[in-house]
C-alpha cells in the first residue's frame, strides 16, 4: 500500500485549519508558549479529531498526513508576533512509530525550511491513549528526546503509565489533566494529589502546566501549589486568528495583582539567592574545567539551554572525580560523539522568583538531599538558592515568627494578625474571621490572682489548638483576646463553622469552672469590684465570639472595615444568649 497522501487527503488538508491556545507563566501572566489544535475537521466529514486520525491510521497514511499537518501548523505559527520567543506545543499521535514510512530527520527539515529553532518546539504526547506493547509511550518519548526535542506529557494522571514515566523516562514538561483541576480549591483530595504531582515533578526538574483552567479560584490555587504554567479558557479560548495571541494577558495580571497573598516582594528569597552565571548546555568541557578553576569557592554551576531555560546543575565534585582518576582528563575531554556535560548533568528542581517562601521550604523539605533549587524569572534562569540559603530562610522565618509570638501562649501576635487581615482584604476568596473575648476575666484575675489568670489564658489557647485543624490561623491579640481566621470553601456549610465556634465557647466555659472553689461554683458567681470600683456579682468565666464572613469578591475590602466590624460585634456577642455575633460583608 502506498504511503503517499491521496488527492482526497491533500484536499482535506487545504480545508483543515490550526487554532492556537496560549500557555502562560502562572506568576506573571506573560506568554510562554502556544498549543496547536486542529480545527475544521467537521468540514471534511469527521465528528471528532480522534475519528479523523483513526481514519488516516487505518489507511496507513498517519505519518505522511502528520508531516504535512506539521508543516501547515509550523508555517502558521510563524505568523504570530514575536513567535521566536514563544514555544510551540504540537500534539503527536502515539501510533506514528507503527507507520512503515516513519523515518528520522523530517521535522528538522521543516524547521530549517521555516527558519524555526529546534528549541522552540515541544512535542506533546498524550498519556490518555493506550498504546500497543510494541510501540509504547516510553519508546516514542525516548525517540524524540534522543533528537533533542522538548517533550510534554499531556493528560498526566489519567493515563496508562502514571508515575512509571517519572521513573523510566523524564519528560521536560507535564500537563496535569483538567479532571484534577476542576474545583480543586474545594476538594482537599484533588488539591493534595496536584500538590504531590507538582512537587515531585519540580524535584525532577520538570515544568508543570495546569491545563484546562476555567476559574480564578482554580488559577490561584494552582499558582499557590507551585505550578509553573497555566492554560485554559480563563486565559483565552483557542483562536484561529494569530493576531489574537498576546504577549501578556491583562485580565490574568489583574487577578495576580488583586490576589496579594504572595504579591509582596519575597525579601527572604531575594536576600538569599545567588545570581551566579550559568553555563550553556553546549559548553565544552575544557571551558567547564576553567570555570571551576576560576571560581574555586563555587561547588555547583547551573546549566541552561539556548533559551536560558534551566536544565539542571553540574557539581564540581563530579568534575574532580575525573581529574583525580587515571585517564580521567582524557575521558572527560573526549567529546567526539556527545558532550560529557550531558552525562554529568544532575536534575534540579526550579521555582519562579514569585513563589512564596512556604512553597520553597516545602519543596526543599521533601528532598533534603538536594543541593538547592534553581530560581527562574518568567521561565528563564535567574539564580540559584542553595541548601544552605534555604536553611537560612527557614531560620529567619522562624525568628520572625518567634519575635511576634505571645510569650505566654506561644501563639502569633498582632504583627501576624495584621498581616493576615491585610491578606484577607486583598484576597478574592471567602474567609471566616473570629475575635474571641473572655467574659468576666478581670474579676476572676482580681479574686484568684495573676497566676491563675495566666492559666486561664493558656487554657483557652490550648482549646484553640486542640479543637481546630492545623491549617486554621490561631493568634493571641493580647490579654484575654484571641483571633482565628481561615479560607472558607463554598462546599462547606456556614452552620458547620458556627458549630465549631460554639463548641469552643462551651468547652472553655466547662473547663474554666475547675479553676473556681466549690463554693463559687455552687453560687455560680464571684464578688469583686468593677472598673468603677463598685462591688458587683460577676458570673463565672465564659467567652464570646465575634464572627465575620468575607465573600468571594473582585474588589478591595478595607482592613479598617474588617477590624471595626469585629470590634463592634464583641459588645453584641457578650449580650447574646449564645455569646456569638455573626455578620457578613456583601
Amino acid at each position: 500500500m502506498t504511503t503517499e497522501l491521496t488527492q482526497c487527503w491533500k484536499n482535506n488538508l487545504e480545508i483543515l485549519d490550526v487554532a492556537f491556545q496560549p500557555i502562560i507563566n502562572i506568576h506573571t501572566g506573560k506568554i510562554y508558549g502556544i498549543e496547536a489544535l486542529l480545527r475544521n475537521f467537521q468540514d471534511v466529514g469527521f465528528k471528532s479529531i480522534f475519528s479523523l486520525f483513526d481514519t488516516v491510521y487505518n489507511e496507513k497514511l498517519l505519518y505522511s498526513f502528520d508531516l504535512a499537518l506539521r508543516e501547515k501548523a509550523f508555517k502558521k505559527y510563524t505568523q504570530i508576533k514575536d513567535y521566536k520567543n514563544i514555544k510551540l506545543f504540537y500534539n503527536l499521535d502515539n501510533r506514528l512509530l507503527e507507520m512503515e514510512n516513519f523515518s528520522t530527520g523530517n521535522t528538522s527539515k521543516i524547521l530549517k525550511k521555516l527558519n524555526i529553532k529546534k528549541e522552540n518546539l515541544c512535542f506533546e504526547i498524550s498519556e490518555r491513549q493506550e498504546i500497543s506493547s510494541e510501540f509504547d509511550l516510553e519508546k516514542i518519548l525516548q525517540h524524540y528526546k534522543s533528537e533533542d526535542y522538548s517533550i510534554a506529557i499531556d493528560d498526566f494522571g489519567v493515563g496508562y503509565s502514571g508515575y512509571k514515566l517519572f521513573y523510566d523516562s523524564t519528560p521536560n514538561i507535564i500537563k496535569i489533566d483538567r479532571f484534577f483541576l476542576q474545583g480543586l480549591e474545594k476538594n482537599m483530595k484533588k488539591k493534595l494529589m496536584v500538590r504531590n504531582i507538582t512537587h515531585l515533578a519540580i524535584q525532577l526538574g520538570i515544568k508543570v502546566i495546569a491545563e484546562g483552567i476555567e476559574t480564578k479560584a482554580e488559577y490561584l490555587t494552582c499558582k499557590d501549589i507551585g505550578c509553573h504554567l497555566a492554560q485554559g479558557y480563563l486565559i483565552q479560548k483557542p483562536t484561529k486568528n494569530t493576531h489574537e495571541i498576546l504577549q501578556e494577558y491583562p485580565d490574568i495580571i489583574n487577578i495576580i495583582q488583586n490576589d496579594r497573598r504572595h504579591n509582596n516582594k519575597n525579601t527572604l528569597l531575594i536576600k538569599n539567592i545567588d545570581t551566579m552565571k550559568p553555563l550553556q548546555f553546549k559548553t565544552k568541557m575544557t571551558a567547564v574545567i576553567d570555570y571551576f578553576k576560576e571560581n574555586k569557592n563555587t561547588p555547583i554551576v547551573p546549566i541552561v539551554n539556548a533559551q536560558n531555560e534551566p536544565l539542571g546543575i553540574l557539581l564540581e565534585s563530579d568534575i574532580k572525580d575525573f581529574l583525580y582518576s587515571p585517564y580521567g582528563i582524557s575521558l572527560l575531554l573526549n567529546e567526539k560523539n556527545k558532550s560529557k556535560l550531558e552525562d554529568l548533568l544532575l536534575l534540579c528542581g526550579n521555582a519562579d522568583i514569585n513563589s512564596n517562601t512556604e512553597t520553597l521550604i516545602e519543596l526543599f523539605a521533601n528532598n533534603p538531599g538536594s543541593p538547592g533549587i534553581i530560581i527562574t524569572k518568567n521561565s528563564s534562569y535567574y539564580g540559584f538558592l542553595s541548601a544552605k540559603a534555604i536553611i537560612n530562610m527557614m531560620h529567619e522565618e522562624n525568628i520572625l515568627q518567634a519575635r511576634d509570638q505571645n510569650p505566654l501562649t506561644k501563639l502569633p501576635g498582632n504583627t501576624m494578625i495584621e498581616k493576615y487581615i491585610h491578606t484577607v482584604s486583598h484576597s478574592s476568596k471567602s474567609h471566616i474571621l473570629c475575635y474571641f473575648d473572655l467574659d468576666n476575666f478581670k474579676a476572676f484575675n482580681d479574686v484568684y490572682g495573676f497566676r491563675n489568670g495566666d492559666r486561664i489564658i493558656q487554657l483557652f489557647a490550648d482549646i484553640l489548638r486542640k479543637e481546630l485543624p492545623s491549617h486554621i490561623f490561631k493568634a493571641h491579640i493580647g490579654g484575654d483576646d484571641f483571633f482565628i481566621a481561615y479560607e472558607h470553601s463554598e462546599v462547606e456549610s456556614y452552620s458547620l463553622h458556627i458549630q465549631a465556634i460554639e463548641n469552643i465557647l462551651e468547652k472553655f466555659s466547662s473547663s474554666a469552672k475547675e479553676f473556681y472553689t466549690q463554693e463559687d461554683k455552687d453560687k455560680g458567681y464571684i464578688i469583686s469590684k468593677n472598673r468603677h470600683e463598685e462591688i458587683c456579682k460577676f458570673p463565672l468565666l465564659s467567652a464570646s465570639a465575634s464572627l465575620l464572613i468575607t465573600p468571594k469578591k473582585q474588589t478591595f475590602i478595607s482592613e479598617d472595615i474588617i477590624n471595626t466590624i469585629l470590634s463592634c460585634q464583641k459588645k453584641v456577642a457578650k449580650n447574646d444568649p449564645n455569646h456569638i455575633a455573626i455578620s457578613s460583608i456583601i
